[in-house]
């Protein structure tokens, strides 16, 4: 086994190429492993959602555009980017589930959808309540709708600590946004037949 140190994590991993290739229908793409950023995937035929919560409005914006940014940047049309806003994350689960359901039923199905927001723990435990249940029902939302809910949550201790998730201290971390992009457009064409 090969041990490595990626984003000061030790990952243990099984001897493997260092390249894989998937192939769906007429497309492929490549995934270079262990660094998340190497994905290269043709995502212009995709529908990707956002839909994000309004509270914490400077982080919440930084990460929606980090996560557009990156879309783009994997080849998802600006005009098949659909985003829609909620009141807050507890309102994610469901606003999830009624924006896949409207596109739908408009004719233009989505092939993943990125619910965003941002959770900060204050002086009650409303915060574990509510990051508990968002968490969860997110997750179901992945079989019940039969397609990729990406996990666009931050739950952190600190405005610091969401505002570094954010990319908005320089230098301290990335935009996670730009994850949660990847992601939708990975998983909406990995496993296609």
């Amino acid at each position: 086994m090969n041990t490595s140190n990626i984003f000061n994590k030790k990952v243990v991993s099984s001897p493997r190429p260092q390249k894989y290739k998937y192939s769906t229908n007429s497309r492929s793409f490549s995934l270079n492993v262990p660094h998340r950023r190497q994905l290269t995937t043709p995502g212009q035929n995709l529908r990707i959602g956002i839909l994000h919560a309004r509270w914490n409005a400077k982080i919440i914006d930084s990460l929606v555009d980090g996560c557009i940014r990156r879309l783009k940047e994997l080849g998802v049309k600006e005009e098949n980017i659909i985003v829609e806003s909620i009141p807050g994350s507890f309102e994610l689960p469901y606003g999830s589930k009624l924006f896949v359901d409207k596109q739908a039923k408009l004719g233009q199905p989505l092939d993943a959808v990125i619910p965003i927001g941002v959770l900060i723990k204050g002086s009650t435990m409303h915060f574990e309540y509510i990051c508990d249940s968002v968490t969860h029902q997110l997750m179901k939302l992945n079989f019940e709708l039969g397609l990729p809910v990406i996990f666009g949550v931050l739950t952190c201790l600190t405005d610091e600590q969401a505002e570094a998730r954010a990319g908005l201290i320089e230098g301290k971390m990335h935009n996670h946004g730009e994850d949660w992009g990847a992601a939708a457009v990975e998983m909406a064409l990995k496993f296609r037949v």
